[in-house]
């Protein structure tokens, strides 16, 4: 039987080869794991497949070896941090990688958009604003991503619908009011900008009821 992969190789399969020495200078200043990543997502970068973690359970380093790392070392630990099993963690560290259209990045902000905080889906709504404006650079960088990996973002979208039926119906009544929705269908615009065609919304419509959800 082979050997599980160490908590550093499952992180550094998180990110292309290329960054493979980016990635071990950070796990190099990161706190050793409580626990091992647990659960993985699959997506498709610069023709690589990655499997990025559901959860990490690493403390945060230290500022002044946070400070130490190149800019490109930075963005690799805040999106690993983005990953973190506390939700106060990733929203901090969702926050530095927010302003980058590395293709690498997108997949980690946009696994977040199918998650439950929704002061994160705020976040996220705010910083993604372009994706709607023609010519922006994110909204080509965010777009080829989601061609590159239609089954990934019909997840993401499904699960934005379901944790809005479970959660924040009785806050958003119409799931057109939510957030969530707000940020799927920027997402969707993006999408059909770079697949030349309309990109298809797996959103309730109206108050029509949700079948498969929660």
């Amino acid at each position: 039987m082979q050997p599980l992969p160490t908590p550093g190789e499952l992180l550094t399969a998180a990110f292309p080869a290329d960054l493979a020495d980016d990635v071990q200078a950070v796990l190099a200043v990161a706190p050793a794991p409580l626990h091992r990543p647990v659960g993985q997502f699959s997506v498709l970068v610069w023709g690589e497949q990655l499997a990025i973690p559901e959860r990490i359970y690493n403390d945060e380093p230290p500022p002044e070896a946070v400070a130490a790392l190149s800019l490109r070392q930075r963005r690799v630990l805040h999106c690993l941090y983005s990953r973190h099993c506390d939700g106060r963690v990733r929203q901090r560290h969702l926050a530095q990688v927010l302003g980058s259209a590395d293709p690498w990045v997108i997949p980690f902000v946009v696994q977040l958009v199918g998650e439950y905080v929704l002061e994160i889906l705020v976040d996220i709504t705010h910083g993604l604003r372009g994706l709607g404006v023609p010519g922006d650079g994110f909204r080509h960088a965010y777009g080829e991503f989601i061609v590159a990996n239609p089954a990934f973002f019909a997840r993401t979208q499904r699960r934005v619908v379901s944790y809005w039926s479970c959660y924040y119906r009785n806050a958003y009544q119409s799931f057109q009011g939510y957030p969530g929705c707000t940020l799927v269908d920027l997402l969707r615009s993006a999408a059909a900008a770079g697949a030349g065609r309309p990109w298809p919304s797996l959103a309730p419509k109206g108050s029509a009821k949700l079948h498969g959800y929660c």
